[in-house]
């Protein structure tokens, strides 16, 4: 039976990690074709990163990524030694800290 006046229990708020920080990233070389934005979302969500990734009309794959320094490293670091993927160089920087997203995903 459901009960349409029953006090609703919050749903809690997840706590950002301590050091969480948001960094604007555009990827160049060989990144759009060779399954990275695929490969991108997997391995963020495996790692506990938020944000997301896109392809640009220039070649590049644009991305933001929220979390811990490390754990964007981490990401970097796996993407770099992927399958097809060649990465000449990553230009980035920090931006604010979404602290409402939940979640990685592909955007266009």
């Amino acid at each position: 039976m459901f009960h349409f006046n029953a006090k609703k229990t919050p749903v809690p708020s997840r706590e950002l990690e301590a050091g969480t920080i948001r960094r604007h990233l555009v990827f160049h070389g060989r990144v759009q074709g060779v399954g990275f934005r695929y490969r991108a979302v997997d391995a963020a969500r495996k790692i506990g990163i938020t944000g997301w990734v896109k392809n640009e009309y220039d070649g590049t794959v644009v991305m933001e990524a929220q979390g811990t320094p490390e754990k964007i490293n981490a990401l970097i670091k796996a993407l770099r030694y992927m399958r097809y993927i060649q990465i000449d160089w990553v230009d980035g920087y920090d931006i604010p800290v979404e602290p409402k997203e939940r979640s990685f995903r592909e955007t266009y």
